[in-house]
């Protein structure tokens, strides 16, 4: 591909909007696996995580999980997405 053809196949991001909270998979990448979930909330529970409802500590979305031990990390973010659903995260502003 030439650089002519660079500028034809540019997307446009468009505006930076800002979002509260940080992703969920940026939380649990900063643990090792396996962990118990008293353990994730000695850790990170402070941590402020993204949701649809908008941003929550994470140890106010462990409260509700029933799961207390996590063999991989795939298994805590599954558990914890049950709690907080999935779909579209509100903005800073919203």
């Amino acid at each position: 591909m030439s650089d002519e053809d660079d500028s034809e196949s540019a997307v446009e991001l468009g505006e930076h909007v800002p979002v509260e909270g940080a992703p969920l998979a940026r939380v649990s990448s900063r643990l090792t696996w396996p962990k118990e979930r008293s353990e994730v909330d000695r850790l990170e529970g402070d941590s402020v995580i993204r949701t649809p409802e908008g941003p929550v500590e994470l140890s106010t979305v462990l409260e509700s999980v029933d799961e207390t031990y996590f063999q991989r990390r795939q298994e805590f973010e599954s558990h914890v997405r049950d709690v907080i659903g999935t779909g579209p995260v509100p903005t800073a502003d919203e």
